[in-house]
């Protein structure tokens, strides 16, 4: 039950009273709500809650995990993590397949003026259209690697993304939710194994304890070729292979990103039609 501990200990840091409606009295050593607090909203005991951060309490109930998701204001995937956390809703043993339909990738080729690609729970960059490279810099055949090391471990991931820690922190969160589902997977252990040996930047989010899913989101980037373009991101599950995420990028008509995707659309057609 150590994840679990470390999950309430995590989410409880990150309420204030005044979000649950609790007047805040007396010097607050730590963030967030304290213990009682907690149990209060909750209507458990201290000593109860404790056991739980600790580590020490094995069989929560549902109901008492139902009690704690709204005590603590879990989102709707942050009440699943925590369920599954303790054991009371199941894992999804999907697997990191790296097997792309090839429907599907004809879909993706099919579309010339939006960057989309597919990865794994790991994040593993499966497949992606061609001007999805052209946004990311993948090019000539290189390796696609990783969105999670792209952000954390690659230098060009920190200009790329003009909100580097929003999407940082966003990314973690995903991934937790992600390794929530499989813990056991060994290419999820792996990435996060190397993620926290070789980032300071991910170790410090891991411990936040987030837990959300991908959602609808504006994203702003500094290309090195076109300049500064915002694209609104979209993300599916891919029906046919659990584990794996469609994301898809789109400009507003008209706009100024829209020229600069569409510039980029461009280059990257100028580069694959030039001569060897």
């Amino acid at each position: 039950m150590r994840e679990l501990a470390e999950y309430l200990r995590g989410r409880r840091a990150v309420v204030n009273p005044g979000q649950v409606n609790l007047v805040s009295t007396g010097h607050r050593r730590v963030p967030g709500l304290r213990r009682e607090e907690v149990a209060l909203l909750a209507g458990v005991s201290v000593d109860y809650y404790t056991r739980l951060e600790q580590g020490r309490e094995r069989s929560p109930s549902a109901q008492v995990l139902d009690a704690l998701a709204s005590a603590l204001r879990l989102p709707y995937d942050g009440r699943l993590h925590l369920f599954r956390l303790a054991g009371l809703a199941p894992r999804t043993r999907a697997g990191t397949t790296a097997a792309v339909d090839p429907l599907l990738q004809q879909l993706l080729d099919g579309w010339s003026q939006q960057p989309a690609l597919i990865y794994n729970r790991a994040y593993d960059v499966l497949a992606s259209n061609e001007l999805a490279d052209a946004l990311f810099g993948w090019r000539d055949g290189q390796a696609r690697g990783n969105l999670m090391a792209l952000v954390f471990l690659l230098p060009e991931g920190r200009t790329l993304y003009r909100d580097w820690e929003e999407v940082a922190r966003n990314a973690v969160a995903g991934f937790r939710l992600a390794y929530g589902m499989d813990p056991g997977d060994p290419r999820m252990r792996a990435v996060l194994a190397r993620l926290l040996a070789e980032s300071s930047a991910f170790t410090s989010f891991w411990s936040e304890n987030d837990a959300r899913g991908k959602q609808a989101a504006t994203k702003r980037f500094a290309h090195p070729e076109v300049g500064p373009m915002t694209l609104q991101s979209q993300t599916f599950d891919v029906r046919s292979a659990p584990g794996q995420e469609l994301a898809v990028y789109h400009a507003e008509p008209g706009s100024a990103s829209a020229e600069a995707l569409g510039l980029l659309g461009t280059l990257a057609a100028t580069r694959r039609t030039a001569p060897v």
